[in-house]
């Protein structure tokens, strides 16, 4: 008697349309928007006020201190970018009904935007949590009596980093969120580890970097920006060095401890840096020039180009940068960088950008200026 044997792989077997069905209708929308354009570059108005204080989610969002209808009123809110418009107004508990504009503000999303860290000057002295899928304030931690200068949560969310200015008094602090914290506190008030400012200073660089007594080496004001490397082995954090002629440093420091690995003398202030996907590479902008620290290697590398903000693909050897200043133009520019050869592949005329931002699948990159204009990338495939 023959018998036949059938495999369940070629079987035809119903299946579920829904995942189908979203794929095409989001391939279909984003075929009709390219149909309309000749560039990778979509322009548009997020808000209409202006705000130095700002920070871009992965998953297209922004928050933003701005003005509010009310006259002489500041306020803390959120935005979607692609749909250019708000969508909800962060408050904690004792918040003054009036806040003058140009009050301080930091920052920080979680990798999956999930969760907000926030300092604003209208608010208690603390670093408060927000919850955006639940909509409501998880509570506060960290007090602080200096304003952080920046706010940064490693890859994974494992871990946070705040830095302040201050300069004896200034602070690294770096904590570890709960390992089962989904819709809680994320983090206690206490720090897992910490930095204080001056004796640090004076241990990694040396008395004369640290005292400022001679005019032209400046001295030190604080720690500035901050980036975890992708394995969340190592914190990079600036040494900011107050003074007209001053050079910043950048110091590599063990994760979760803070021991130092080692510094590195940058040329002028620094502005921004970002680690390259693979963590084999630290991109960082000084004094409007970019540069590059590759593994292993005791000095940076100047880039053949400029830059004031950087940020790095989250997996390919791609970095967006934004410079105020283009030679030959009165406007900056924005622009992909291919960190293999060097060239810049793609740009666009841009000012006043405060803030860089790619998408937590790296389809698409945003960047937005002080007066609320929206940038979005987003090429036809990357």
């Amino acid at each position: 008697m023959e018998t036949r044997e059938q495999s369940e792989a070629k079987q035809i077997v119903p299946a579920a349309s829904q995942a189908l069905a979203v794929r095409s209708a989001a391939i279909v929308a984003r075929g009709l928007r390219d149909l309309a354009r000749d560039s990778n570059w979509l322009v548009k108005k997020v808000f209409t006020e202006r705000s130095q204080h700002l920070a871009i989610s992965p998953a297209g969002q922004l928050c933003a201190a701005s003005p509010v209808a009310r006259h002489g009123t500041e306020r803390v809110a959120l935005y979607d970018i692609e749909l250019s418009a708000p969508t909800i107004a962060l408050s904690v508990p004792g918040e003054s009904e009036a806040c003058a504009p140009g009050l301080p503000g930091a920052f920080a999303w979680s990798p999956t935007a999930r969760y907000l860290v926030a300092a604003w000057g209208g608010w208690q002295r603390e670093l408060h949590v927000f919850d955006l899928n639940g909509k409501v304030s998880l509570g506060a931690f960290g007090r602080f009596s200096n304003f952080p200068h920046c706010l940064a949560w490693s890859d994974t969310g494992r871990y946070f980093a705040a830095s302040t200015p201050g300069g004896t008094e200034a602070e690294l602090r770096l904590w570890e969120a709960a390992a089962d914290s989904s819709g809680m506190m994320p983090f206690s008030g206490a720090p897992l580890s910490a930095l204080g400012g001056l004796r640090s200073v004076d241990e990694w660089m040396g008395a004369q970097a640290a005292d400022g007594e001679s005019g032209d080496e400046g001295s030190f004001s604080g720690f500035g920006c901050t980036a975890f490397s992708p394995d969340e082995g190592t914190l990079a954090s600036v040494i900011e060095i107050e003074g007209e002629w001053a050079d910043d440093s950048i110091v590599l420091l063990d994760v979760p401890a803070l021991r130092r690995q080692r510094s590195i003398q940058a040329q002028g202030h620094v502005t921004d840096l970002a680690w390259t996907f693979d963590g084999r590479q630290l991109v960082y902008c000084a004094a409007g020039q970019a540069y590059r620290l590759a593994e292993g290697s005791i000095e940076a590398e100047a880039l053949p180009f400029g830059a004031e903000l950087c940020a790095c693909h989250p997996h390919l050897p791609i970095c967006l940068c934004f410079s105020s200043w283009l030679r030959n133009s009165a406007k900056g520019r924005l622009f992909l960088v291919d960190l293999k050869n060097l060239t810049v592949f793609d740009e666009y005329a841009a000012e006043g950008v405060v803030d860089l931002r790619w998408s937590l699948d790296g389809s698409k990159a945003y960047a937005v200026t002080t007066d609320g204009l929206a940038y979005i990338y987003e090429p036809p495939l990357l």
